[in-house]
C-alpha cells in the first residue's frame, strides 16, 4: 500500500480537553469532510488539485488524504473495488488533475462512494464524473456537470500590500506542444525588461522544460551587461518557493508558454508581461494567451517596449476559492 499523507485543517488545542472537551472534539471530526486527492506526481497537476483543497478548508472542515496514482485502476474500477483506501474514511469529495488520475477516481468512487470533481477536460466520457472543472481556453460544451475556469487552478492568493516595489520576478518556461523555443530572442527580451524597468533588483527561475544552458546563458549576458539579477534555476527552488516571490514582487515577466505560471501571477494579481516565444500553431493554448493580453490582463513584450506601463489585470483571478464555493453549494459543507 503507498504511504499517504493526510492533511488537517482542524484548531489547535491549547490545553488538555476534559471529557466533555473529547467529547465535543470527537463531534467536530466527524462533521469533518473527507477528500481523496489522486496525485500523478506532476509539479503542476499537484499544483492544481492542491490549490483546491487548500480553498475548500478555507471554507469547511476538511480532513483531506493525498493518494498516489498506481496502475490496475481499469480491474479496480471493474470489480466494484479500491483497495489502496481501504484503510481510509469514506470520502466526500474524490479530486485529481491529470489524464493518470481519472480511473483511479471512478474506481474509487464506485468502491467507496463519494462526488468525483476532475480539474481538467477529460478524456473520458464527462458524464462520468461528478464535476469537470475545465479552462475556458477549451471550450467546453456547456452541461450541468462541467464548470468553465479562468484558467488553470493554483495555490495562489492575492497579494496585498506585501510587495516590494523594487522587486521584479522572471519566470522562464521552454518548449512544449504548444510553443517552440528562441534562446537569443528570451534572453534580448529579458535584458530588454531589466534595462528599461524602474524595477532594480530581479530574480529569474526556470521550469524543468528550460532547455540546458539557459541560465548559464542569462548569468553571462548578467556579466557582460552589468544587469542587476539573480538566476534561481527550478532545482535550487522548494514548493513554496515560487508562491514566496509572487508575494514580495511588484510586477513580473513570463514567457508565453508557462501558462500555469501566467496564471499564478494573475491570481497573485500582480501586472504580467509576457516574453514572447514562437508558437507551434494557433491551438487552443495559444489562443487562450492571447485572449488573456486583448483583454488587457497581460501585455506583450512588444507592446510594453512600445512604451506601455505595465498593466494591473483587468479581472480578478480567484478560481480556486470560486470552485471550492461552487462545490459547497452543490454537495454540502462540513
Amino acid at each position: 500500500m503507498p504511504v499517504l499523507r493526510r492533511h488537517l485543517h482542524a484548531e489547535r488545542l491549547t490545553s488538555r480537553p476534559s471529557p466533555a472537551g473529547k467529547l465535543q472534539a470527537s463531534l467536530q471530526s466527524e462533521a469533518a469532510r473527507i477528500v481523496w486527492r489522486f496525485s500523478d506526481g506532476k509539479p503542476g497537476h499537484d499544483n492544481q488539485s492542491l490549490g483546491l483543497v487548500d480553498a475548500l478548508q478555507r471554507r469547511a472542515r476538511i480532513h483531506s488524504y493525498d493518494i498516489p496514482v498506481q496502475s490496475g485502476a481499469g480491474r479496480h474500477w471493474l470489480l466494484g473495488r479500491f483497495p489502496d483506501g481501504v484503510l481510509l474514511p469514506d470520502p466526500w469529495l474524490i479530486i485529481g488533475a491529470g489524464h493518470a488520475t481519472h480511473l483511479p477516481m471512478l474506481a474509487a468512487r464506485r468502491a467507496r462512494g463519494g462526488k468525483t470533481a476532475v480539474l481538467m477536460r477529460p478524456e473520458l466520457p464527462r458524464s462520468m464524473f461528478d464535476l469537470c472543472v475545465i479552462p475556458e481556453h477549451d471550450r467546453p460544451r456547456p452541461a450541468d456537470n462541467v464548470l468553465v475556469t479562468k484558467g488553470s487552478l493554483n495555490r495562489m492568493q492575492a497579494v496585498r500590500g506585501q510587495q516590494q516595489q523594487d522587486r521584479g520576478l522572471l519566470m522562464v518556461g521552454g518548449p512544449s506542444r504548444h510553443y517552440r523555443w528562441d534562446h537569443r530572442s528570451v534572453v534580448e527580451q529579458i535584458a530588454g525588461a531589466i534595462r528599461f524597468s524602474p524595477v532594480r533588483h530581479w530574480v529569474l527561475t526556470t521550469s524543468r522544460r528550460t532547455p540546458p544552458g539557459f541560465a548559464e546563458q542569462v548569468r553571462q549576458m548578467i556579466f557582460n551587461r552589468n544587469l542587476k539579477l539573480s538566476v534561481v534555476p527550478w532545482r535550487e527552488t522548494s514548493g513554496q518557493w515560487l508562491g514566496a516571490q509572487l508575494r514580495r514582487a511588484c510586477c513580473t515577466w513570463v514567457t508565453e508558454d508557462s501558462v500555469s505560471m501566467i496564471y499564478e501571477a494573475l491570481t497573485a494579481g500582480l501586472p504580467v508581461g509576457l516574453l514572447s516565444v514562437p508558437p507551434r500553431r494557433n491551438d487552443r493554448v495559444v489562443r487562450g494567451v492571447r485572449q488573456l493580453a486583448a483583454a488587457r490582463n497581460v501585455m506583450t513584450y512588444r507592446d510594453w517596449s512600445a512604451g506601455r506601463p505595465l498593466p494591473h489585470p483587468a479581472q480578478v483571478f480567484d478560481e480556486a476559492n470560486r470552485v471550492a464555493a461552487q462545490i459547497c453549494r452543490r454537495w454540502g459543507s462540513a
